[in-house]
């Protein structure tokens, strides 16, 4: 008992000394504003919706995590460039960027919540709603030189994003996955966790996403957005999975204050032993990251392959993240993700040096 409470004050202090150096600052970008209203639907406007669910958001962060620090980028109905909101975040130095939108179609019919990561994905859908939400940029005047020749409307000016490559990425999904567990847990329909190239997203230094609470342009769902229990229940949601987020932020930060050997190396597990090996070798190694889950799986014939085969996994943060493909060449994994793009639009790359994951800055630096 004496030594588990001997080091569970180490443990606090610990803590508390690396919570001291730079508090954990959550940024929350309500979606639209001013004299942009967003989606409209026939009794409500998005960045009225956007606006309610963000307070309560930061109201539940604020109450129950003194340690963290809560930005808006707008905190009541104004407009904010686009651009504006992502600079705000990185001059802040962010930790986690969460923006916050509402969904609609021109049918009545979709329904169900969902949760974007940067990424291309080239599904009409996800293809419609990149539009919408960086067709704000219209309403500013040289959004042309602002936004280095960006047309959000043609879907020419999104191969800019092509191989753009967030070293965010596994972070964002992370909080994305826990986001759409928490609101499946709330009873609201899961259209799952989706990749598009949201410009917002896309100038952030951290891992962030963009939630669509639901559809507007459904009646049940717009009378739900509208109330202030669907609102709770929505804001409740996303607080529980930064709950769930900031707890493993937290786990790492500690362990690495006690090991100055980094012990946040994640490990390297696969079907395919030589692959393995290889990735632990002193050559910079590419991989296709293609999903991830939280129970290993142990069939290769699973239906989330997708048909491929000799897909690997590797061990981090409680997460088991499956990868395809394993080379030391950069053209080749690029040839590669677009070749299973058909099948796996949203895999991008990962890359090993020494069994260590690293990104691709840091593989760019080593080969050089």
């Amino acid at each position: 008992m004496k030594r588990f409470f001997v080091c569970f004050i180490f443990s606090t202090i610990l803590f508390a000394s690396y919570a001291s150096t730079k508090p954990f600052t959550v940024v929350i970008d309500p979606g639209h504003g001013g004299k942009d209203p967003g989606a409209m639907g026939p009794n409500a406007r998005e960045k009225d919706i956007n606006l309610k669910v963000s307070l309560k958001l930061g109201e539940l962060i604020t109450k129950n995590n003194p340690d963290v620090k809560v930005i808006y980028t707008r905190d009541v109905d104004k407009y904010v460039p686009l651009q504006d909101r992502s600079s705000l975040a990185n001059k802040v130095n962010g930790d986690l960027f969460i923006c916050i939108h509402t969904n609609a179609s021109t049918s009545k019919s979709p329904y169900g919540a969902e949760t974007y990561t940067i990424g291309l994905d080239k599904t009409n859908a996800n293809f419609e709603v990149a539009k919408r939400e960086n067709s704000v940029i219209l309403l500013e005047d040289g959004y042309k030189e602002k936004y280095q020749g960006f047309d959000p409307t043609s879907p020419d000016s999104y191969i800019m994003f092509e191989f753009m490559q967030s070293k965010f990425s596994d972070k964002s999904i992370e909080f994305a996955a826990y986001t759409q567990d928490e609101l499946v847990s709330a009873k609201r329909y899961n259209r799952g966790v989706r990749q598009e190239n949201f410009w917002v997203l896309h100038q952030t230094k951290m891992p962030s996403v963009l939630i669509e609470l639901g559809f507007i342009s459904n009646p049940s769902e717009e009378r739900f957005l509208l109330s202030n229990e669907g609102q709770n229940v929505m804001a409740n949601s996303i607080y529980k999975a930064f709950a769930k987020y900031k707890h493993e932020y937290d786990k790492k930060n500690i362990a690495a204050a006690t090991n100055t050997n980094d012990t946040q190396t994640p490990s390297v597990s696969n079907i395919d032993t030589p692959v393995t090996q290889m990735a632990k070798t002193n050559q910079v190694t590419y991989l296709l990251q293609l999903f991830i889950t939280r129970k290993k799986i142990t069939n290769s014939n699973d239906s989330q392959f997708r048909g491929l085969t000799d897909c690997t996994f590797y061990e981090e943060g409680n997460w088991y993240k499956y990868t395809y493909g394993s080379t030391i060449d950069l053209d080749e994994i690029l040839t590669l993700k677009n070749r299973i793009k058909p099948i796996f639009p949203e895999a991008f790359i990962v890359v090993f040096y020494k069994g260590k994951k690293i990104s691709l800055q840091e593989a760019e630096k080593i080969t050089k």
